[in-house]
């Protein structure tokens, strides 16, 4: 499983159950890609 993160977005890569279980994982912290996006780069 690997997570691209740029600009405007997210690309994740690998298994459909591991992006489906990721993606569950992040929605618990995160309503919008945007947000997610947004607090990745404030980290950086």
């Amino acid at each position: 499983m690997k997570i691209y993160l740029h600009g405007k977005g997210i690309v994740l890569v690998g298994k459909a159950w591991e992006i489906r279980h990721k993606l569950l994982q992040y929605s618990k912290d995160y309503t919008l890609v945007k947000d997610w996006v947004e607090d990745e780069r404030k980290k950086k």
